[in-house]
């Protein structure tokens, strides 16, 4: 139990690192024009073009398009996974409003995350707080420890907490689904939308009857966004006893976190379609009937 709290730990001080240079993760300056450009392209979109440009939301993309097992399609505009929206410019605002309407926003992180100038992307929207963490934990000397820290070590880590994830946080991922149960236009995210938002993708894409392979390649797409962060990580981290290249494991995603909470659900919970159907209590033909076409 010492052991998962401490990753914890670790992983909160990373995140509030992400916080720090959240912006890097897609910089300011996008034209509002790539996004009238991106929403033309929707109609024809693949895995390779479901990203879309923000000035201050970065990881951000459309569900839609992806194709399920049976052959039909996620819709557009209606499932969109992102990093934190909360420092939103007036752009990405109007963006989201007028190309995306969403009924609802989830938002996965804790308190410690959140930013005081993140006031007007709250009174834009419908945005609800579903924290997922393990209690009100610190960074408190994290460093020390990070100081022995490598890359195996933070592997290692970052695939303990994606076995938790399935075990710990079924509250929120059965709230979550219950609004995809209930048709509603869904835009959520945590802090940079590649583990918490990940692993949440896992089960509703999962839900939608998508193959294994296809959820991996969604999943795996974060690193093309965090790339921009770990470039841009060094400075931020020059009075941090580590550097960038011994972080990467929890800047970005590999195949075996998620892989992690697959077996945990295989292995403890009977299979993906008993853990969504009989632990989470999960409708997965209405979300179907929602979302695919």
């Amino acid at each position: 139990m010492f052991k998962y709290y401490k990753n914890i730990r670790l992983y909160c001080f990373c995140l509030t690192l992400l916080i720090t240079v959240n912006a890097c993760l897609n910089p300011s300056g996008t034209d509002q024009t790539q996004h009238t450009e991106k929403q033309q392209q929707m109609n024809n979109s693949t895995l390779a073009d479901s990203d879309i440009s923000f000035e201050k939301i970065g990881n951000a993309r459309d569900l839609g398009g992806l194709k399920a097992s049976d052959g039909r399609t996620i819709v557009y505009r209606k499932l969109i996974r992102m990093g934190n929206p909360g420092l939103a410019t007036t752009k990405d605002i109007q963006y989201i409003k007028k190309q995306i309407n969403p009924d609802v926003v989830i938002d996965f992180r804790t308190e410690s995350e959140k930013n005081p100038a993140e006031q007007t992307f709250a009174e834009s929207f419908v945005w609800v707080a579903d924290p997922i963490d393990a209690g009100n934990l610190q960074a408190v000397g994290i460093e020390d420890w990070l100081k022995t820290a490598n890359v195996d070590s933070l592997e290692h880590m970052m695939i303990e907490i994606y076995r938790q994830f399935p075990v710990r946080y079924q509250a929120q991922y059965k709230r979550f689904l219950k609004y995809a149960e209930d048709d509603k236009t869904i835009m959520y995210h945590c802090t940079a939308g590649k583990d918490r938002t990940g692993f949440t993708t896992l089960l509703l894409l999962a839900a939608l009857g998508l193959d294994k392979q296809t959820i991996f390649d969604d999943y795996l797409k974060s690193n093309r966004a965090i790339n921009n962060l770990q470039r841009s990580m060094g400075e931020q981290l020059k009075d941090v006893p580590i550097d960038v290249e011994t972080l990467k494991p929890l800047l970005g995603v590999k195949a075996s976190y998620l892989q992690a909470s697959w077996d945990i659900i295989n292995s403890k919970y009977g299979g993906m379609d008993n853990y969504l159907t009989k632990v989470l209590e999960i409708d997965v033909d209405k979300i179907r009937t929602n979302y695919l076409q």
